[in-house]
């Protein structure tokens, strides 16, 4: 069995990462189940009708040590696959209690050098990773970029790194996305999408909306999170309240991205933002912060140089201002590298279980 480790099923990249990764594994043939702490969320679906999921209705990680290591030594799989950094450590301090042949396999989400110190424990946390991910049998990375951050600042073996891109349904994706939908006066129509968090950056992509000489563009925002009540109030301030729309969480975020003209990405820290593959195989470019982690190793291989990272604020706001109405002919093809479509990335992960045998 390939066991994985959920908190809850809510509806954020990694979630949906470990999710694709579950469902394509089931549908070839592997034994698969997941624990979450919690079985709520808008994700739920995604797990297919005769996978087994193990809740442990604990709600927490705190609460969750005792009965997690129960259930695994119950299950004795052959691997436990997590995908948060904060279950990564616990699952490598109990490590020892776990059988034999279980491997654990982490998988990194963000880059370390940043989202570590923008952590609740910012001291702490980085010294759990140095003393623990040494003992991972994989650590999973999602480029090139965090796979270095692991070797030179948390002594990871070399030898127990491996890089796995996101895997994207593209044949799903560009089934789904029509009808596009279009929040349009006229103007340039941008598109972000996250959960509304201080590490996404909605607060300061309002500020330079703001700024914007157009006053026919619109900015629609998808997703939910702890700070909705406050962007929406910061929107009044600005008085956007027009010209922005708060959307929400949206189980087919993709007809959004085909409609829009770009999407964006203002966020403080990341991996390899899920949002930006699925935007990029809709046809939309993409306008990113520098610190949107390995989407710099994208730029160089995405199609009609559908990839601009901006180094400083001032010069994101540059490239909104250059925009011009997305050419609908676009909309025929993906903008994403092949090497992220579904079926490549599994058939990694399907090698790296085969040489468990």
């Amino acid at each position: 069995m390939i066991l994985f480790i959920l908190p809850l099923f809510s509806g954020g990249g990694a979630e949906r990462v470990a999710l694709n990764l579950l469902a394509e594994l089931h549908n070839r043939g592997h034994l698969v189940g997941i624990i979450v702490f919690d079985k709520n969320g808008p994700l739920l679906s995604m797990v297919p009708n005769n996978v087994q999921i193990y809740n442990l209705n604990t709600g927490s990680l705190k609460n969750s040590v005792v009965p997690l290591v129960r259930k695994i030594r119950q299950l004795s799989p052959k691997v436990v696959f997590s995908t948060f950094g904060y279950i990564n450590v616990a699952l490598l301090a109990i490590g020892w209690l776990l059988p034999a042949k279980t491997k654990i396999w982490v998988r990194e989400a963000n880059l370390p050098s940043i989202s570590l110190n923008n952590n609740r424990y910012p001291k702490l946390t980085p010294l759990l990773y140095r003393l623990l991910y040494r003992y991972a049998d994989k650590v999973i990375c999602t480029s090139k970029i965090m796979k270095n951050e692991f070797v030179s600042d948390f002594s990871v073996p070399e030898s127990s790194i491996e890089i796995l891109p996101n895997p994207v349904d593209i044949d799903f994706i560009r089934s789904s996305m029509l009808p596009i939908r279009r929040f349009d006066y006229g103007g340039i129509c941008y598109i972000a999408s996250g959960r509304l968090t201080f590490q996404k950056g909605f607060d300061r992509l309002l500020k330079w909306f703001s700024i914007l000489d157009d006053k026919r563009s619109t900015l629609t925002i998808l997703g939910d999170g702890n700070l909705k009540n406050e962007l929406m109030r910061e929107t009044e301030l600005l008085n956007l309240q027009k010209r922005v729309r708060f959307v929400g969480f949206c189980d087919n975020p993709w007809q959004w991205y085909a409609g829009a003209d770009v999407f964006l990405l203002p966020s403080r820290w990341e991996g390899m933002p899920n949002s930006v593959l699925e935007a990029l195989v809709c046809g939309t470019s993409v306008i990113a912060t520098e610190e949107s982690g390995g989407i710099k190793e994208i730029v160089e291989k995405s199609k009609n140089n559908s990839i601009i990272v901006a180094i400083n604020p001032q010069q994101f706001i540059h490239y909104m201002k250059k925009l011009k109405i997305k050419n609908r002919a676009f909309r025929s093809n993906s903008l994403l590298p092949e090497k992220y479509r579904k079926e490549n990335v599994i058939s990694i992960v399907e090698r790296w279980i085969n040489e468990l045998k």
